[in-house]
């Protein structure tokens, strides 16, 4: 017997289906349910790569008995946080409100009006070392309801107040200018992991975006302090378990501090943000290992995480055959019988023991950092034990396509396929933006996930995410569609997210379900929050397109956040990237004719604060009077439309974009 899961597109929900528990998806009816049978909702949250969502629904939802006292008690609702943010947004503020922290899977109640009224994250099935079991936490629930409901009600609403206090934002002391972008580079040193490379302890994330920051400081500066804490923290990463030196990309994070034991699962969006971050590091410094890491974590998105019409698949989970890690790691017995005679080499680069490095086993890491560059035995060794790993049971799939990672991934091969002239990438990344309007817009307005069908309004990261993408790719191919896409996307992102009596984007439209709170995001996290992606995506589309619109939105959310980012850089790495186009400004590089020797010039470079023309010409103002044909096509170096004399060779452009400093 199955529940209403069984009709739902996400593979997180579907996970859920055949459990005792009378799930219901979000929505409306489930609200209703609640109201008529006069009981709390408990509403459920997590994601399909998630062990402990994993191992709570083992525990208590697969339980008949936990089951039984779930449907009798409350309406159960399950959410998929990767497909409704917006839901996953508003009651994270409520678990974040109540315990001081936050995480999956999240266990909330609420009243039948979707007020919460107690929230949590992971709970045993019975109580054990201090923590409440979730059966008799339901029970305590129940019994509050019928006794002390009137409690539960103001507490309800206190929260709600908290949360919506919590979309407010800042207001600055003074305008931001360059010194902000010392102070946060300063605090990122101070914070680096000196040894080991990141921020922090155990679990220790990849935080791409400071670490890119870095580098554009040095950029910038030439400050050496930035660039050592940049490449130890790339070094460290590549070397560790997190990396797969097996079939190329990154796990989630890891739980130890030097980056050698992954929380196993593989998200589209790190492997977009980590490969951005590598390609950086290699155009900055011309290093060949950054470049492998680049390659070989796009190759892994392409082979494993690709859909056959073009669209990029979410995750593949930590779990295969039900525990965690088993499809990635090996005994030394294994790795002499596959090897042969390439064991002993294989064995040595990978730092392979017969007692292994995490419970008798071995996770592959590379155990002397930054030489990457494997030789001819250990390169054989990798190949035979892909083939052989091929032939395990994999992680499972979730195969939803979501608009906002399928855009972060467009944006970072677009640019790689433009920085290496690789063709591949560049035909991958033309068919997957073509895949996204084809198939994840539906009568004009973009949809959040696809599996067949497009469902989900998209909300304001999804947006936000599409319009940096879209002009990545008209920079990367010359094609104007692609801007006329982003200006499209930009035009919508500001009329149905806009906040019309402040600045910044809420999470959903003004055409989406209307929530117990309007979540608005302010902070950077594993991906970019909407303000910042909506802030970079606009200041750069117009540096093309003169649209001062789309300029001056993005300028009041920069002014507003800026000041916070210098002081706490961690939790906005992104919007510093917004600030420096904001305060140092934008070059803009427009190539006439058909120069490929001029494009590729500028391509090849990274220049954070540069954004590129190229091909047929647009509308933009950039375009005025450089209508040149063929061979007699020029470059142009503008800031901010004031342009330098143009270039006609290879040389002369070199010179103009090094004069920018």
């Amino acid at each position: 017997m199955t529940n209403r899961l069984a009709n739902e597109t996400s593979p997180y929900l579907r996970q859920h289906a055949d459990n005792p528990v009378d799930w219901w998806p979000w929505g409306p009816e489930a609200l209703a349910e609640a109201e008529r049978r006069d009981v709390p909702v408990l509403i459920s949250v997590g994601y399909s790569a998630c062990h402990w969502c994993h191992v709570m629904a083992h525990e208590s939802f697969e339980d008949e008995a936990t089951g039984e006292l779930m449907n009798r008690l409350f309406v159960n609702v399950k959410v998929d946080r990767e497909e409704r943010p917006d839901v996953d947004a508003v009651y994270m503020d409520a678990v974040q409100a109540m315990n001081g922290h936050g995480g999956w899977p999240m266990t909330v109640f609420c009243l039948p009006d979707g007020r919460p009224f107690f929230a949590g994250t992971y709970f045993p099935k019975t109580s054990r070392g201090g923590h409440l079991g979730f059966a008799e936490l339901c029970e305590r629930i129940n019994e509050l309801w019928h006794t002390r409901r009137d409690e539960l009600v103001e507490q309800a609403a206190t929260v709600t107040e908290a949360i919506d206090e919590g979309v407010q934002l800042p207001h600055p002391t003074q305008e931001p200018d360059g010194s902000l972008f010392a102070a946060a580079a300063a605090a990122l040193v101070g914070q680096i992991d000196k040894i080991d490379g990141g921020f922090g302890s155990a679990p220790k994330f990849p935080q791409t975006f400071a670490i890119d920051a870095l580098l554009r400081q040095h950029v910038r500066t030439s400050d050496p302090e930035a660039l050592k804490a940049a490449l130890l923290s790339l070094d460290a990463m590549a070397a560790g378990g997190i990396y797969d030196h097996l079939g190329g990309g990154f796990a989630r994070y890891a739980t130890d501090k030097r980056w050698l034991i992954p929380h196993f699962e593989k998200m589209l969006y790190d492997e977009a943000l980590l490969a951005r971050v590598y390609l950086h590091a290699w155009q900055l410094t011309g290093e060949p290992r950054f470049l492998q890491t680049l390659e070989e974590t796009i190759e892994y998105v392409l082979r494993d995480l690709r859909h056959p019409l073009g669209g990029f698949y979410s995750a593949e989970d930590a779990d295969s055959e039900g525990v965690e890690g088993k499809f990635y790691v090996w005994s030394i017995s294994e790795i002499r019988e596959i090897c042969g005679d390439d064991a002993d080499a294989v064995i040595e680069w990978f730092g392979v023991t017969d007692h292994g490095n995490w419970e008798h086993t071995n996770i592959l890491e590379r155990v002397v950092r930054g030489d990457l560059a494997r030789p001819d035995s250990v390169e054989r060794g990798r190949v035979a034990l892909l083939a052989a790993r091929d032939k395990r049971i994999r992680p499972g799939l979730d195969d939803k396509v979501l608009a906002e990672w399928n855009a972060l991934m467009l944006s970072t091969i677009a640019e790689a396929a433009a920085a290496t002239g690789s063709v591949k990438w560049l035909d991958a990344a033309v068919t997957n933006a073509n895949f996204l309007c084809d198939n994840l817009r539906v009568n004009g307005r973009w949809m959040r996930s696809w599996q067949g069908e497009a469902r989900v309004l998209a909300f304001s990261a999804d947006y936000g995410a599409l319009i940096d993408a879209f002009v990545r790719v008209h920079e990367a191919t010359g094609d104007p569609r692609w801007l006329d896409e982003a200006v499209a996307t930009a035009d919508a992102l500001i009329e149905l997210f806009g906040d019309p009596e402040d600045i910044g984007v809420y999470t959903n439209g003004t055409d989406g379900d209307q929530l117990v709170a309007r979540p608005k995001e302010l902070m950077d996290n594993a991906t970019a929050c909407s303000n910042s992606l909506a802030a970079v995506g606009l200041l750069r589309l117009a540096a093309l397109t003169g649209n001062e619109r789309h300029r001056e939105f993005a300028t009041a959310i920069v002014d507003r956040l800026a000041e916070s980012a210098a002081r706490l850089p961690l939790g906005f790495g992104h919007l510093l990237l917004a600030a420096e186009l904001r305060v140092l400004g934008i070059e803009e590089i427009v190539i006439s004719g058909d120069r490929p020797d001029l494009v590729a010039e500028a391509q090849r470079r990274w220049m954070p604060r540069s954004v590129l023309t190229w091909g047929n010409p647009g509308s933009s103002p950039l375009w005025e009077g450089r209508h040149e044909r063929g061979s007699d096509g020029r470059a142009y170096v503008c800031r901010q439309m004031v342009c330098a004399a143009p270039a006609s060779t290879v040389d002369e452009l070199d010179q103009r974009l090094n004069a920018l400093g």
